[in-house]
């Protein structure tokens, strides 16, 4: 849970709003700009039978109606995180990225 309240806290100051969300449920009304995540997978490293090491990977997607924000280049700047996809929905522009993220200890 740590690791993922940090993940938060970084895509909030990235926004530079509390627009951000961890898997929203659909009664949620979004205010955009804004940052949805959600926890995609969980990578493990293993040895002696056991998981030593676990890294959480999420999906984030900025939206906005700003074709031109500098948004998605703020998160992909953020370490272990690609570039997906993007696309247009209901006028509004969506970049999709994951990113792997262990956080602190």
């Amino acid at each position: 849970m740590k690791n993922r309240l940090e993940l938060h806290q970084i895509l909030v100051d990235i926004l530079g709003s509390e627009n951000v969300y961890f898997q929203p449920p659909e009664s949620v009304k979004l205010s955009y700009p804004c940052i949805i995540y959600n926890l995609n997978n969980i990578n493990t490293r293993n040895a002696d039978d056991r998981h030593y090491l676990l890294t959480n990977n999420y999906t984030i997607t900025f939206i906005s109606k700003d074709p031109d924000s500098e948004v998605p280049y703020s998160i992909l700047g953020l370490p272990m995180c690609s570039f997906d996809r993007s696309y247009t929905a209901d006028n509004l522009n969506h970049w999709v990225f994951n990113i792997y993220y262990k956080g602190g200890n």
